[in-house]
């Protein structure tokens, strides 16, 4: 597909709208239907279509997978140190109301927080299933092109 201009000039058009349009939802999501999941695949299919038209090694230069995996990995820990914030500081797990002196405050960083937490995780998690998927797909087709070779 990289060789497409079509597609290379619409890649580049489209590419921002979905990120921005990830945004969108993730920072709207307590207000309206969305919020970390839904921006979390959002975000994934914007660096998958970057992926298909400029080529995998291309958008690891973007995001390394190295960096798919600690940020996976720090969204489920943002996710777990609100809830245990909430325990430590005399309330229940995700409980957002002894976070901060004002009740209306504490819930909406807690809710802005815990969903930040579930997007960055579920975004690179399809990420790395998709480059997973990606680098066998290579992998086969290098078996099978040694196959036909006599």
């Amino acid at each position: 597909m990289s060789e497409n201009g079509i597609l290379r000039v619409v890649a580049r058009f489209l590419i921002p709208l979905i990120m921005l349009f990830g945004l969108y939802i993730q920072f709207h999501g307590e207000y309206s239907p969305g919020g970390g999941f839904q921006a979390g695949v959002v975000f994934a299919a914007g660096w998958i279509l970057f992926a298909l038209i400029y080529g995998l090694e291309n958008a690891l230069k973007v995001i390394s997978q190295r960096a798919m995996y600690v940020l996976a990995a720090a969204g489920v820990l943002l996710y777990a140190a609100v809830g245990l914030l909430g325990v430590a500081m005399g309330g229940r797990y995700l409980d957002f109301y002894p976070l901060l002196e004002s009740p209306h405050a504490a819930q909406q960083f807690g809710i802005i927080t815990v969903e930040f937490g579930v997007g960055v995780t579920v975004a690179t998690v399809v990420m790395l299933i998709y480059t997973m998927f990606a680098r066998r797909k290579s992998e086969w087709e290098a078996i099978l092109k040694e196959g036909d070779e006599p």
